[in-house]
């Protein structure tokens, strides 16, 4: 079944050059664990919030604002999209993911459509 891991977290946390140098290679490694197991999709990290826009159509015209959907301190900052035997090992994965360590992972099934609507 096809989860996507949506990967929140603080912009504010400060991190020294070392700190994040570390938590990219625990990504990289994590990601090629999961390429190596056969279960992931796809994944890509985010840009920050201040480049983000929404958009909506409101009496048939587009109304566009800037920044994110939610107003939280927590920002979306990337995802994982893969494909596990349950939700169980989706959320061990993302347990795995580095940033689980200080912000926070949401785990959510991809609504299965029929094949003639997919």
């Amino acid at each position: 079944m096809k989860y996507m891991l949506l990967i929140y977290g603080d912009p504010e946390i400060e991190m020294t050059e070392a700190e994040t140098e570390s938590m990219m290679s625990d990504y990289f490694a994590f990601t090629q664990r999961i390429v190596d197991s056969g279960e992931m999709i796809s994944g890509e990290p985010l840009q920050g919030p201040e480049t983000a826009t929404c958009v909506a159509v409101r009496d048939g015209a587009s109304v566009v604002t800037d920044g994110t959907f939610a107003e939280t301190k927590e920002v979306l900052g990337g995802y994982y999209l893969v494909d596990v035997a349950d939700r169980h090992r989706a959320e061990e994965l993302a347990a795995q993911i580095p940033s689980a360590k200080w912000g926070h992972i949401e785990v959510r099934p991809l609504m299965e459509l029929p094949e003639d609507q997919a």
